[in-house]
């Protein structure tokens, strides 16, 4: 662990890397506040040329802030959802704010849902996994009745994921957010024709199964993501992470690819655009 990693600061700026689109973030959990704030923070990622983000909810709280936010900056948009560890949450209130939200032109994702078997029996007040899936089938048609695209969290619940899509019918657009699972599962996704969101993980050197995983995925299906204030990419793991901090990842990526960062950048660009309709 460096010195830096030590003190907890946050990695420098990067090279800028562009045009960048910050697939999945947490502008609130980054220590935004007020639209000062995230200019702030989308002033620093531009330099970096990250040029849009999607903000993304966890709880009914994020989600009222996250539609905010995106009406705020034009170059923030927002997803609204119930993370599954919080299913428990998903009163009748909730669904109908959640309807509400999701309806917003700026909203242009339904998650992040899914399911979640990492935290229960670790986490108190945790879902538990039935409670999950029918929260993960509600979004699932919530994201059906809004026509727009389902982002889902998937931690050590391959099989439940898709045995949940399957049952229910999946959307028209899928993202697994923060993709982390190994090349069955990528080949599984990729024939579906679903979307893979690849995070500072894939810099992780001990991620071998999903570096595979990586290389399976055709730029049509690839998007790239901070999931910030997590999962800051290497040599910076650890750290803080912010929007601005993308082009190590996508430079990660590169390398485990054999493709240009460039390309990279162009291509997921091009993607996002498409699969929210930015």
């Amino acid at each position: 662990m460096s010195a830096q990693q030590r003190r907890g600061e946050p990695p420098p700026l990067p090279e800028p890397l562009s045009p960048l689109i910050d697939a999945h973030t947490h502008l609130d959990a980054c220590g935004a506040r007020d639209a000062d704030d995230v200019r702030v923070l989308l002033d620093r990622a531009g330099a970096a040329g990250v040029q849009a983000v999607v903000t993304i909810a966890d709880d009914l709280d994020a989600a009222r802030w996250a539609a905010d936010a995106a009406t705020w900056d034009p170059r923030v948009y927002a997803a609204v959802a119930l993370h599954p560890t919080r299913a428990d949450a998903l009163t009748d209130d909730a669904r109908a704010e959640l309807e509400r939200l999701a309806a917003g032109p700026r909203v242009v994702a339904v998650g992040e849902t899914g399911m979640d078997l990492y935290w229960p029996g670790r986490l108190d007040g945790c879902a538990e996994p039935s409670a999950q899936r029918e929260s993960f089938a509600w979004h699932i048609d919530l994201a059906k009745r809004t026509g727009k695209p389902l982002m889902i969290h998937n931690r050590d619940a391959d099989a439940e994921v898709l045995d949940v899509l399957r049952a229910e019918g999946a959307p028209e657009t899928v993202i697994f957010h923060c993709f982390s699972s190994g090349p069955e599962m990528a080949r599984t996704c990729v024939d579906a024709g679903w979307v893979l969101s690849l995070s500072g993980t894939v810099s992780f050197k001990n991620a071998r199964d999903l570096r595979e995983a990586a290389t399976l995925i055709p730029p049509g299906q690839l998007l790239v993501e901070t999931d910030a204030p997590f999962l800051t990419p290497h040599p910076y793991r650890g750290a803080p992470n912010e929007p601005y901090c993308l082009p190590y990842t996508v430079r990660a990526l590169a390398d485990v690819v054999d493709r240009p960062a460039e390309l990279l950048a162009e291509q997921s660009s091009d993607t996002a655009r498409r699969v929210y309709g930015l």
